[in-house]
């Protein structure tokens, strides 16, 4: 793929183009619809640039390799949809708990369970955050064009390297396997993990709360364990100070930093009355109604979320501060209607669909229509 040029691509090759172009060094993964895309491009383009593609038995194991491959150093990540991701939760909790960087883009579809496999959905949103036990705050990008999964893949590997947590790319099927034109940009300029072996790998005093994180042969004496530790990694099960101050900073040092990981788009919403409050796939269609409203005289705005976690809550609050309403449409049974509500100060309003099929303009456009009257 030759970089500065324009392409028409398909939103998962998009994706995997951007792991290439951050860096990306090491793939498992397990093939699942609608996300299969991605390795079989990383299957084939992998090798050919010195790095390493391995197909796993599942997706525990999975989650398990691209774990232990970010601690040999490399820039490690798998691809799932929601059946997968389910496998990977325990995973993702280690990878918190041990402060992993990787990248798990999920391509969702319609379930539970097994579900609809080639149809679309967005029922992953809270699994993402809240779906391996305890306390812990991983960070969830959302693209809606081809291009942003190309920019949010290879953004996900940077704040995944800095912060040292997973990160999610909270894709749909829509989005993966629509095709539109995008710019590629070549090797992209990632974080680069410190790796100094003299310095305690899980703990500090940066004010970022980010630790070092040397690789495995780098000289230090690693203990990687899901267990309760301190800053050397010694398992430390019955202290509830060492407990607490450890949960306080791996959430801490994603929370404290929310002002610049978070990104939104606001359109037209500077004299808006109601605000359709969108993300994903279902933002194109939410823009499409947008400017439907518009055009009868509605002042209508969007409020577009490209990240999901840590949730933009400051955004949402102010925005809902100047409108009368907000309308939240979403292929689940409203999860970021739920998250918004706790934080809005005006009424919101939800708009759920759980067929497999993409949410039209139109239907969005009715639901203001009603919301308004």
């Amino acid at each position: 793929m030759d970089a500065d040029r324009v392409q028409i691509m398909m939103g998962n090759q998009a994706a995997a183009a951007g792991a290439l172009a951050a860096g990306c060094t090491f793939y498992a993964g397990y093939p699942i619809t609608p996300s299969s895309e991605i390795m079989e491009i990383l299957a084939a383009e992998l090798p050919e640039r010195g790095g390493v593609f391995i197909q796993m038995e599942d997706e525990i194991a999975s989650i398990s390799a691209v774990i232990g491959a970010s601690w040999a150093g490399a820039r490690a990540m798998t691809a799932t949809s929601g059946p997968g991701l389910s496998l990977m939760m325990e995973g993702v909790g280690y990878a918190a708990m041990t402060e992993t960087p990787c990248v798990i883009v999920d391509v969702q579809r319609a379930g539970p369970a097994t579900g609809q496999a080639t149809r679309i959905g967005a029922g992953d949103i809270l699994q993402a955050r809240f779906g391996s036990h305890g306390d812990y705050c991983p960070i969830a990008l959302s693209p809606w064009s081809v291009q942003e999964m190309y920019d949010l893949t290879a953004r996900a590997f940077d704040l995944a390297e800095r912060f040292r947590v997973p990160v999610f790319v909270l894709a749909d099927e829509g989005v993966g396997h629509l095709r539109e034109s995008l710019e590629l940009h070549g090797e992209i300029e990632i974080a680069r993990r410190r790796r100094d072996p003299s310095a305690p790998p899980f703990g500090t005093d940066s004010p970022d709360g980010v630790p070092p994180m040397p690789a495995f042969g780098d000289g230090a004496r690693l203990m990687v364990t899901g267990s309760t530790h301190d800053e050397w990694g010694y398992r430390r099960v019955d202290h509830p100070e060492v407990h607490a101050r450890l949960v306080e900073r791996l959430n801490r040092k994603v929370l404290d930093h929310t002002a610049e990981i978070a990104r939104w788009d606001e359109r037209l919403c500077d004299d808006a009355s109601l605000v359709v409050l969108a993300y994903g796939f279902t933002a194109r269609s939410a823009l499409a109604a947008v400017k439907q409203l518009r055009a009868e005289g509605v002042r209508a705005g969007l409020l577009r979320l490209e990240t999901l976690w840590p949730f933009p809550e400051d955004a949402v609050t102010a925005l809902s501060g100047r409108v009368d309403a907000l309308l939240v449409p979403e292929m689940n049974r409203g999860q970021v209607a739920l998250l918004a509500r706790a934080c809005a100060r005006c009424p919101v309003h939800g708009l759920s669909q759980t067929d497999g099929e993409v949410i039209e303009p139109e239907r969005i456009a009715e639901r203001a229509r009603e919301v308004l009257a």
